[in-house]
């Protein structure tokens, strides 16, 4: 039997204010972590997911703080132990590639992928000091290989963190730490709800597998699995949800 209890863990998830990164946050303080939320969003704005965690006897720490910041990342990272990091916050912007600024391409690079290189360098330092092992989960997409139009930046970020996370996995073993990375398909979250309606998420969601979009309830399930496997047998690995 898998032990699933992650209590004297400390888990730092990023974009935890909603969507999946709240599901996930979430999910790991219902199995005894304590949660470290980092979000660009304000406390208030966080303040459900926050007082969800704290119901469950663990009131978590959130730092607001943009992960394309180094400076902000290094204060977040700065203090304090890491046993688990969740890099989820991203952004996107969706415009066809003729239509694309330069500028449109760095916001989107900044998060969804000079952010997880900040956060996971810096945790995995502080992984390697404590000398305890660890895990960093890196939320990708099926855009990393699926050639969806529109997405040119976010698509360039995801296949670029698939490829630097399998490296660290490589570099960080002999440390312990292990490296996964979750490939969702489409996601039922706030943020795609700002690209499509109630009714087209509904009707695209039908020419699914699974004839709708996924749940991000689903999410903090699966994140809480990768903690149960042993280091040892299974450093690096890939998991994709329903594509869409």
């Amino acid at each position: 039997m898998t032990d699933r209890n992650l209590k004297g863990k400390t888990a730092v998830v990023t974009g935890a204010a909603r969507g999946i990164g709240a599901a996930i946050a979430v999910e790991l303080a219902t199995h005894g972590a304590d949660l470290v939320m980092c979000d660009v969003a304000s406390r208030e704005a966080a303040a459900r997911t926050i007082e969800t965690i704290a119901n469950l006897g663990r009131p978590p720490i959130y730092f607001q703080g943009d992960v394309g910041n180094r400076a902000q990342m290094e204060a977040l990272f700065e203090n304090g132990r890491v046993d688990i990091l969740v890099n989820n916050a991203a952004r996107s912007i969706r415009k066809p590639l003729l239509e694309l600024e330069v500028a449109d391409v760095e916001r989107v690079w900044a998060v969804a992928l000079w952010g997880v290189f900040h956060c996971s360098q810096l945790a995995a330092r502080r992984m390697v000091a404590q000398g305890t092992g660890g895990s960093i989960v890196v939320i990708s997409s099926v855009h990393a290989v699926r050639a969806f139009p529109l997405s040119t930046a976010y698509n360039g970020a995801k296949a670029a963190v698939n490829h630097m996370a399998c490296k660290w996995a490589a570099e960080l073993a002999s440390a312990r730490i292990r490296v996964n990375i979750e490939e969702p398909g489409w996601i039922d979250t706030p943020g795609e709800r700002t690209f499509h309606s109630e009714d087209q998420i509904r009707e695209e969601g039908r020419k699914l597998p699974v004839n709708a979009a996924n749940s991000i309830r689903m999410f903090g399930g699966w994140i809480l699995q990768i903690q149960t496997w042993p280091i040892s047998a299974m450093r690096r690995s890939k998991l994709e949800s329903t594509p869409r």
